[in-house]
């Protein structure tokens, strides 16, 4: 998939117009008058797909990836072009463990994913506000929350529930974050840890598909799919979680 060649080098009015609308809908507290879709536009980017092709160019890409069959880019090629604008397919809430790099992982060029990173892959105000941007007014259709094996974040967050583990500096606030994942895990059989992993995800999309006004009304009206994941750092292979 490449959108880079949809750019001829100058912005459409459709695109200046969204770019303003854009900007009105950061401008919070400046005394502009209130966001509406309807008042910004009835459709974001022309570049919106339906979120099924998304997750299938997603899918066939972490194939690519886990069979040493990635394809080979010349980045200086789309690189005048994305200066001028973006249109990704996809957003990514990953975690911020460097082991995990989203565009390697499903094999797609810059430009191609809005990734949003943090130890643990939870949402808060922030990760929520980055979001919205993308699926709202760069045609984002599918949002991806991406956890992975062995998850130092999570390992955290259980060793300070279950054992009183003393951790320094912002660390507590994270893991706070963190807990109502390790609670689901505890009624569980099994590893524990692997159990957090997979009930933060599923947690973490619950909250997004509930998160108004913006991406609870795309998800509703089927224009913005949310899904989980779990990527194995030996392998390479994200599993999708049902």
């Amino acid at each position: 998939m490449d959108h880079d060649a949809e750019d001829g080098g100058s912005l459409s009015r459709r695109d200046l117009l969204w770019r303003a609308a854009g900007l009105a809908a950061l401008s919070v507290g400046t005394g502009a008058a209130p966001w509406t879709r309807s008042a910004a536009a009835a459709e974001p980017a022309a570049n919106r797909m339906a979120p099924k092709e998304a997750l299938k160019i997603l899918v066939e890409g972490n194939g690519r990836y886990v069979r040493g069959e990635t394809k080979i880019r010349d980045f200086s090629v789309t690189r005048a072009a994305l200066a001028e604008k973006q249109a990704p397919h996809s957003v990514i809430l990953g975690c911020s463990d460097s082991r995990v790099a989203p565009e390697l992982a499903f094999d797609q060029g810059r430009g191609d994913l809005f990734i949003v990173r943090v130890a643990g892959n939870f949402i808060n105000t922030d990760g929520l506000a980055s979001i919205e941007y993308a699926v709202e007014f760069l045609g984002s259709s599918l949002v991806v929350v991406l956890g992975h094996s062995r998850c130092g974040a999570l390992d955290s967050a259980l060793k300070f529930v279950k054992e009183g583990a003393v951790l320094p500096g912002h660390l507590p606030d994270l893991v706070q974050q963190l807990r109502p994942a390790v609670d689901a895990a505890q009624l569980e059989a099994g590893d524990q840890l692997a159990n957090a992993i997979r009930a933060n995800v599923r947690l973490t999309v619950a909250k997004l598909e509930a998160a108004g006004p913006i991406v609870a009304e795309l998800v509703a009206a089927g224009k913005v799919k949310v899904v989980g994941g779990i990527y194995d750092l030996a392998t390479g292979k994200v599993d999708l979680l049902a």
